[in-house]
């Protein structure tokens, strides 16, 4: 048999070599890409080290990590929206159902201990029952109409002590806004009726006083006529009361319409036409 025709069977070693050399390269591609970490934009990244929370927090962008020992837990520190409606009682005993939006965020540089005392599930855990409690001790302060007619106060008694309460876990309190106040419906008919009395009291008052305006005027007229009757009274004289005779005896002459008048005797004639 020909020896170049014979078929030669890999060395069993060269192939062992090959399959480890795939495997490095394989093994450092796979630790090549766990070696690093890209926090996105509006996170932090809270560093594991097997298990156990680390100190340091990264921040945005690429970081490099220790493969197969520390993993990174992205956490947002955006703004975020938590929306409750509270059921409460106000200091006289009134049931309100309040309705409120909280903006808030985390602290960039705690979250790591946030993450470590609290876990991922901070809003149902702190958040809501912060809102809750500050609502309900807040709203027992004032009475159901005192709520409605005082609501910036009361807005900002409430972010005051909900402030409080989510800094004790590194949150920071941005802004809340209460949308609603709800009341009972018997409440709610009482108010109308309140303020139905109050504008026909108003009337009647605004009434009232015009007509004590009225009858001022009434009253400065008639001492303005009194008066003037008066002044006339001391202005009178013989010469007057002789004046306006002749000139009521001129008005008669010229109504005269050739008939003879009748004369009445006295000091001074009196002429009657018909």
């Amino acid at each position: 048999m020909n020896p170049e025709n014979v078929v030669r069977m890999p060395n069993p070693k060269n192939i062992s070599r090959v399959a480890i050399g795939v495997l490095i390269v394989i093994v450092l591609v796979v630790v090549g890409f766990r070696s690093f970490t890209i926090v996105e934009a509006g996170h932090r990244g809270i560093v594991l080290q097997l298990g156990a929370v680390q100190p340091q927090v990264l921040s945005e962008g690429l970081h490099f990590v220790v493969p197969f020992i520390q993993t990174v837990v992205p956490v947002e520190v955006r703004v975020q929206k938590a929306e409750s409606s509270q059921v409460s009682a106000s200091r006289d005993l009134q049931t309100v159902t309040t309705t409120l939006a909280v903006n808030y965020h985390l602290e960039g540089g705690s979250v790591n201990n946030l993450y470590q005392n609290v876990g991922l599930e901070y809003r149902a855990r702190i958040v809501d029952p912060a809102i809750s409690e500050a609502l309900k001790a807040v709203t027992a302060q004032y009475t159901a109409e005192d709520l409605i007619s005082k609501r910036s106060e009361v807005s900002a008694k409430v972010k005051e002590a909900l402030t409080a309460k989510l800094g004790l876990y590194n949150m920071i309190l941005d802004e809340i806004n209460i949308t609603e106040f709800k009341f009972s419906e018997e409440f709610d008919r009482a108010i109308e009726q309140k303020q139905i009395a109050e504008q026909q009291a108003l009337k009647s008052k605004l009434d009232l006083e015009r007509i004590k305006i009225e009858k001022e005027q009434e009253i400065t007229r008639a001492q303005a006529q009194a008066e003037a009757l008066r002044l006339q009274k001391q202005e009178v004289t013989p010469e007057l009361i002789e004046l306006r005779q002749i000139e009521a005896q001129l008005k008669a002459i010229e109504k005269w319409n050739g008939q003879l008048p009748n004369v009445t005797g006295g000091a001074t004639p009196f002429i009657n036409v018909d």
